[in-house]
């Protein structure tokens, strides 16, 4: 007796089709599941008989033998239980062979025969959806809203075991699932838990702030020890431009497989805000691990904020490992019997103190490090790494009459309104270049051509140049950042105030710090 059923497994972030074949003989009463299965495929055994015998499909004894194929692939996680329990039944004559054929089975089975929720649905969504080959997808209902944003494909939804065969058989007719992408992200942008404008004061930082969400640039802000760094960055992704729908499916897809989509939730509808402790490994930031492969910090935050608190607190090799993913937008983890690649599209936005004590340069407060505990202290961060971050900022204290007597500050709606602007210039300006969205990922032939100054603005930044002793490479850092300020100022040129700006935003190139 054979049958085979369908489902999907998951490999960095891409779903690939697996089949599950069943073989039922007579013999010494056995069960064997091949085909490189990890030890949560190898427990389904235990799970896939209880989930039967509970829901009142005795199974006679006999020698039964589950490959998935292809067999040359290692697989794992406990999505494949569905496919293989109506596999035995199609092999056991319970249920018709030619119903399973056309469906892609997903779910872990409890021990009473209901369906626990999976991860990866969007993906295997997905790569269903590109296939055209499956006509529906059955799989838990607490993944129906995450796999039902995809189109050309029809999830239905089910909660036991006994539904799946129902379903299957026609006793229950089941209407596919349906939700609307485009109402749930315009839904979600209206609900902050934080704004910009609870922050008093730093109206130099927040400027900083603003020009970085709108070109999209890397942000480093120094400053003494409660000066509100971190509460700053926090309120960066209320700021930023909504979420795209092809940038929620990529971020959902991440989330999802690493397990951190809440069940019934259908998409992430926010830009990511990921602040990893300093304690955090190589492979934990970037992602990686011993035989599994998981998606890091970085990838976890693309399309949004990957904040690094207290920076100079992270070791130094895994600050090292950032530099490649925040030039090439991705990272590959190659494992002997694995390669993975995982998008990181993010803003890196860091923060930290200028001394040990915190208080160097604070006029507030004395600083009780020898210079060169200073010089140490910022060494541990290395020009390689800054030379990928555009804006650096200093985040003075703020004094208790500031703090009493500011004013309001600006919420965070009106300064979104004046990020989404200047993205749209950008949008209209890079129309037909392929893979360029905002000012952060022009490359040095793109600077040459969109950042031409006047002689006025070429002689600041000459000027900059020479007399602060900024480095070579924060030459076309500059350039970026001044075309965003333009953009800000809705101007198609870059003026003279555009390039002294941006030169201010170069703090960490000076003599003052880097000795």
């Amino acid at each position: 007796m054979y049958a085979r059923t369908n489902t999907a497994a998951i490999n960095g972030i891409t779903a690939y089709h697996v089949e599950i074949e069943s073989h039922i003989e007579n013999g010494l009463p056995s069960f064997q599941i091949v085909g490189l299965p990890d030890g949560a495929i190898r427990e389904s055994r235990e799970r896939v008989m209880a989930a039967l015998k509970n829901s009142r499909y005795p199974i006679q004894p006999k020698r039964i033998v589950v490959n998935l194929a292809p067999a040359d692939v290692r697989k794992e996680g406990s999505a494949f239980d569905l496919a293989i329990a109506i596999g035995m039944l199609a092999a056991f004559d319970v249920i018709d062979v030619e119903l399973v054929g056309n469906c892609v089975l997903l779910g872990e089975l409890a021990f009473d025969g209901s369906v626990r929720p999976i991860h990866g649905a969007l993906s295997i969504a997905m790569m269903v959806s590109k296939q055209r080959k499956y006509g529906r997808v059955l799989l838990p209902s607490a993944n129906a809203d995450e796999a039902a944003v995809v189109d050309g494909v029809d999830i239905i939804p089910i909660d036991s075991l006994q539904d799946t065969v129902n379903i299957l058989t026609g006793i229950e007719a089941r209407n596919p699932h349906k939700v609307d992408i485009a109402s749930i992200i315009r839904e979600a942008q209206t609900k902050h838990a934080v704004d910009l404008a609870d922050v008093k004061g730093q109206e130099g930082v927040k400027r900083a702030m603003e020009i970085a969400a709108a070109g999209g640039h890397n942000l480093i802000m120094i400053g003494p020890p409660g000066a509100g760094k971190t509460m700053l960055a926090k309120r960066l992704p209320t700021i930023l431009p909504p979420l795209t729908v092809a940038e929620a499916l990529e971020t959902t897809k991440i989330h999802s497989v690493a397990g951190l989509l809440p069940p019934g939730q259908a998409l992430v509808t926010r830009r990511p805000f990921r602040a990893p402790h300093h304690t955090i490994s190589d492979a934990a930031l970037v992602g990686g691990g011993v035989g599994v492969v998981r998606a890091g910090e970085i990838s976890l935050a693309h399309h949004g904020v990957l904040f690094l608190d207290e920076l100079p607190e992270f070791q130094r090799n895994v600050l090292e490992v950032l530099r490649q993913p925040l030039e090439d937008k991705r990272i590959t983890v190659a494992r002997s019997k694995m390669t993975v690649d995982y998008p990181a599209n993010v803003m890196l936005v860091c923060s930290m103190n200028p001394c040990p004590c915190g208080h160097f340069g604070d006029l507030s407060h004395e600083c009780t490090c020898k210079p060169l505990d200073v010089q140490k202290y910022m060494g541990r961060v290395s020009g390689p790494l800054l030379d990928r971050i555009d804006i650096h900022v200093d985040v003075p204290s703020v004094g208790i009459d500031a703090l009493a007597n500011a004013p309001p500050g600006t919420p965070s709606s009106v300064v979104r309104e004046r990020v989404l602007t200047a993205r749209e210039r950008q949008k209209h300006r890079f129309s037909g270049q392929t893979g360029l969205y905002k000012n952060a990922d022009m490359t040095t032939k793109d600077i040459e051509r969109m950042c031409k100054l006047d002689d006025a603005g070429a002689a600041v930044l000459k000027a900059a140049m020479v007399k602060l002793g900024l480095s070579a490479r924060a030459y076309d850092r500059i350039l970026k950042v001044a075309r965003t300020i333009a953009d800000l100022a809705e101007s198609e040129n870059i003026r003279r105030e555009h390039v002294a700006e941006a030169v201010q935003y170069r703090t960490l190139d000076r003599p003052y710090w880097n000795g």
